[in-house]
């Protein structure tokens, strides 16, 4: 800190403090992502439904759509993965803030603006199809926005403490729900959007049940206390408001590893350590889910889905790192790094424009034209042109150096 106010403003550098550089397999991984949840899984978990007797197309469906509630599916690693990456890139922009001669103050300033700008970009997108404005934070902005500011502090912390610091949040997360009480033996599960064919958990791991829960009890609170036409009684998919508090950890695991590769370990020393962090995280989540302690279940980012998702997570990020920065294959990462470059401008296209991309093609190309192939690849075909059509405004943002952050 420079002890002459006059001459610099004062600027905290978060550890390390080496020059900042823009680390390209973080782009190709946001990239992937990204157009991982863009193709909407290409249909598959329609398509499988026609082949219930196939083992390997009810595996391709599974893979590409949302388990019901405990246990994991690649599609439901693509917010933790996501979030992860919120937290690797972020010693690259404090570094780089910093080395423009940013001040604490200016760069929590727009730490907290950028939170604001998030959960409310979360609450509009949330609404495109609502008659008034639908308050609800589950979006997956609105979750990063509501941890930011406090991942942001972290930042400026010792690792010790940061380590110190996600563990005790799941920590507390985890007892909030141990503590909280069961529902009574006649409760009507029905009126909480909870089937009566319900894959119940049992024993102790039943304080993590759909809309039965700490979260969701908090919900009944939260979200009534903004302007509805009707009260809210429960979601839909058993998402809450609080899973930025868990998730939160899964940033600042991220912000570990961005730390991790920002340091002077050689790449391979760096791809150890994330490899191994990612199969200690599975295991923990998993010995968590096996002994009843805690259910590994992504709608409520309960701290066993935290460490497993994120061990999960950090082993992809390695994967692409010794792919795009080890082997140097930047060129063939290209059409996913444009995309790592731009990832609100794909996300808040995608939530707005697919039906009318779809529309648009039917009314042009003929309404038969994602039935070329048949009627059973429809779904595939549709996802699909949608998919292309959204990468192509993506290359044309990128050629004319076109970016939308916050």
């Amino acid at each position: 800190m420079n002890s002459d106010a006059s001459k610099s403003p004062t600027v905290l550098t978060p550890e390390p403090a080496t020059a900042p550089t823009r680390l390209a397999s973080l782009d190709a991984y946001r990239g992937a992502i990204m157009l991982l949840m863009a193709s909407g899984g290409l249909g598959l978990a329609e398509i499988a439904k026609e082949f219930p007797d196939s083992s390997v197309w009810q595996i391709l469906g599974h893979q590409s759509g949302h388990v019901q509630w405990a246990g994991c599916a690649l599609w439901d690693l693509i917010q933790p993965a996501f979030m992860f990456m919120v937290g690797i890139s972020l010693p690259w922009s404090l570094a780089s803030r910093s080395a423009r001669g940013q001040s604490f103050q200016l760069m929590l300033a727009h730490a907290l603006w950028r939170s604001l700008l998030l959960v409310l970009l979360a609450v509009f997108l949330s609404s495109a199809w609502s008659e008034q404005t639908n308050w609800v934070f589950t979006n997956v902005l609105a979750q990063i926005g509501l941890g930011y500011p406090l991942l942001f502090l972290l930042a400026f912390t010792k690792s010790r403490t940061t380590w110190i610091a996600a563990f005790s949040i799941l920590a507390l997360y985890w007892m909030a729900f141990a503590l909280h009480p069961l529902p009574p033996a006649d409760f009507d599960w029905q009126a909480v959007g909870v089937p009566p064919d319900w894959s119940w958990l049992t024993g102790f791991a039943a304080h993590w049940e759909k809309n039965a829960n700490f979260a969701s009890n908090f919900d009944l609170w939260f979200l009534n206390l903004f302007p509805r036409d009707e009260p809210f009684t429960f979601n839909r998919g058993g998402y809450a408001t609080l899973n930025f508090i868990p998730s939160l950890a899964t940033m600042t695991f991220g912000l570990l590893a961005g730390r991790l590769l920002r340091s002077d370990l050689p790449m391979s020393g760096k791809l150890m350590r994330l490899v191994l962090a990612g199969l200690l995280g599975i295991a923990l989540g998993m010995a968590l889910d096996l002994t009843g302690i805690c259910p590994i279940v992504k709608r409520i980012w309960t701290p066993a889905w935290t460490l497993y998702s994120t061990g999960f997570v950090a082993i992809m990020l390695a994967v692409m790192v010794a792919l795009v920065d080890g082997l140097s294959l930047k060129r063939l990462a290209f059409p996913l790094m444009i995309v790592g470059l731009n990832p609100i401008t794909l996300y808040c296209l995608f939530q707005l424009s697919t039906s009318f991309i779809r529309k648009q093609l039917q009314i042009h190309l003929g309404q038969d034209v994602f039935s070329i192939f048949g009627d059973l690849w429809i779904p595939m075909m549709q996802r699909a042109c949608v998919l292309l059509i959204l990468w192509l405004i993506i290359l044309w943002m990128y050629r004319r150096k076109v970016f939308l952050r916050l």
